[in-house]
């Protein structure tokens, strides 16, 4: 699974270690050309046995340790987000379809201008706190103040949001007005693309309950308190999801049990438990001994499914829609930066990578090469469909004759210019052989172009506090992680993370490279001239590489055969399953 609702956000996955189950949920009409959006939203009709436990598991050595609907920079993972989904309905539910879901979402609808300046948000008034009192537009401001505040540059660690500067979010913003108990007004400072704007700017205003936690006079204070209580699951006490913490152990399980007062579908069973899994092997005996029943199959393992599927468990590939990359630390201050910031030392590095021999022989060829930033894999209206050519295929020699044209020569090995030299510093997930593996080939591939690379495993959090830390240069290189477009921006025109003031970025810049994206954002009066700027955006970043790309890795999902529904109401291409539907026969 990437990265969270974004948040994944960005996402770091462990290699085969992403625990991604994808479905097809509900797919209830996405918003309509002539501004509206319905709410008829419907769910499947299943004769679930009540009791029984889910037992989840996560990716190895993932530790759950952000609990608010709203998350920072350094905690924003699919993982936390998953969670949390349990227990807080978002505004806006995003289904497999990759449309609104309405009947999953607190909003019934949003209605906006032609201009793409004024939205109406209006709430389902069915929805509820576990306390019985009524989710409301001030639930809805309260978290708009937090997230204004929880994004000022000087806001207190341990912010800032991590959605700042996506969506329009919060400075595009011009008023935020609640006009009742169900309608909220938001008027932008200019016009936007109205879709760019429900999927990445209204879809981070996922309701908190105020009456439990806006106690605070002074928002600062608000925000500190906030944030001081966000690594404690058991901080979570009024909740509108479908579940509610019982208990928290980090490093070991994290468990749920059904909200009573839930006011949509019920869980039936006893209790989610999200488990901790040292490594991909531990993962295994546990699946084989029936103390896992939804977990993974790391593909390093392929070849062994028999010993899970001869007691009638179930494999299925799943993909999510998202991008996996390797990151450069091009962050201003940065050792690495100057080099990095040539174009011809991307497209180097990019042709020293065997995307499709890293999905044949280490992923089994349970996995897609990206070529740009929208996968092929799911299928959508994203991809250009003239974008059909890898524009930096494997060639190591042309990688090493480009640094050579551009005056680098081996020395020692090494592609020396001056007293610059390619060498660096590769961080990768640690926990999965076949992350590993990949980290491996990649290193051995680019040290025949004469890039001399050492590898440094560190778990997954570790990752993602080091990557999401513009200060910290002790790494240059980073691979194994990856964006899910599920949050804070789900429309995939790429802010979040190209642009120049990208939250989720590592330092690239590159002036066209925002003029198109802004393009994006931009309302147009037909679907085709949207998607001609979209696509004009896409071309480009493919060919400029503010990453370097790799594969969209499948998830080798295993379910046990007294497990029902967790593939059908996954909604894995974006990573956030509605567990509510799941339940367990006897």
């Amino acid at each position: 699974m990437a990265l969270r609702k974004s948040v994944l956000s960005a996402i770091a996955v462990a290699a085969g270690s992403t625990l991604l189950v994808a479905g097809c949920g509900s797919s209830p009409a996405s918003p309509t050309s002539n501004g509206t959006a319905n709410s008829n939203g419907t769910t499947a009709n299943a004769q679930p046995t009540p009791g029984g436990t889910i037992q989840y598991a996560l990716p190895s050595q993932t530790n759950l340790n952000w609990f608010l609907p709203i998350t920072n920079a350094a905690d924003d993972s699919v993982y936390n987000t998953q969670f949390v989904y349990q227990m807080y309905k978002p505004l806006l539910w995003i289904n497999n379809q990759y449309q609104i879901n309405w009947n999953s979402s607190i909003a019934s609808k949003i209605t906006y201008n032609s201009a793409g300046t004024v939205y109406h948000v209006f709430l389902n008034p069915k929805w509820k706190w576990s306390n019985g009192q009524p989710v409301t537009s001030k639930d809805v401001m309260f978290t708009w103040n937090v997230i204004k505040a929880a994004s000022a540059s000087n806001a207190p660690t341990p912010w800032p949001f991590v959605g700042a500067g996506t969506g329009d979010i919060p400075n595009g913003i011009a008023s935020v007005v609640p006009n009742n108990a169900n309608e909220v007004t938001i008027t932008l400072k200019k016009p936007a693309n109205q879709q760019w704007f429900i999927y990445n700017g209204i879809i981070q205003l996922v309701p908190m309950p105020a009456a439990a936690w806006d106690i605070h006079k002074n928002i600062t204070n608000e925000i500190k308190y906030l944030g001081a209580n966000a690594t404690n699951a058991m901080f979570d006490t009024v909740v509108d999801g479908p579940f509610k913490v019982q208990s928290a152990t980090p490093s070991q399980s994290w468990v749920l049990v059904p909200n009573k007062n839930y006011a949509g579908h019920k869980s039936v069973v006893d209790k989610v438990v999200f488990n901790y899994e040292g490594s991909s092997t531990a993962e295994f005996a546990a699946l084989k001994t029936g103390n896992i029943n939804v977990g993974y199959l790391d593909p390093s393992q392929l070849g062994s499914e028999g010993a899970l599927t001869s007691m009638g468990d179930k494999m299925t590939p799943l993909y999510s829609f998202g991008i996996f990359w390797t990151e450069m630390n091009m962050w201003p201050g940065s050792p690495s930066k100057s080099i990095f910031d040539q174009l011809y030392v991307r497209q180097a590095l990019q042709m020293g990578i065997d995307n499709v021999g890293i999905s044949k022989y280490i992923w089994k060829s349970y996995a897609v090469p990206i070529d740009g930033p929208i996968p092929t894999v799911p299928k959508t209206q994203f991809i250009d469909p003239t974008l059909n050519t890898n524009p930096y295929p494997y060639n190591l020699a042309q990688g090493m004759k480009l640094l050579e044209l551009h005056g680098w020569k081996k020395v020692n090995g090494v592609m020396t210019n001056g007293n610059q030299q390619l060498k660096f510093t590769m961080i990768y997930v640690s926990g999965s052989t076949s992350s590993t593996d990949t980290a491996v080939l990649m290193k051995q591939d680019w040290a025949n172009e004469g890039v001399d690379v050492t590898l440094k495993p560190v778990p997954f959090s570790t990752y993602l506090s080091m990557t999401a830390n513009q200060k910290d240069h002790s790494w240059q290189l980073a691979t194994g992680s990856g964006w899910d477009y599920n949050g804070p921006g789900f429309y995939p025109s790429g802010g979040q993370l190209f642009s120049s003031t990208a939250p989720s970025g590592t330092g690239f810049a590159d002036p066209q490279e925002d003029a198109l994206i802004q393009a994006t954002h931009t309302p147009y009066a037909t679907t085709q001239q949207t998607m001609q700027q979209f696509f004009a955006y896409e071309d480009y970043t493919a060919k400029i590489l503010p990453f370097l790309w790799g594969n969209n890795v499948a998830t080798l999902d295993i379910t046990a055969p007294t497990v029902h529904g967790a593939i059908q109401y996954a909604d894995a291409a974006v990573g956030f399953p509605q567990m509510q539907y799941w339940w367990v026969s006897k």
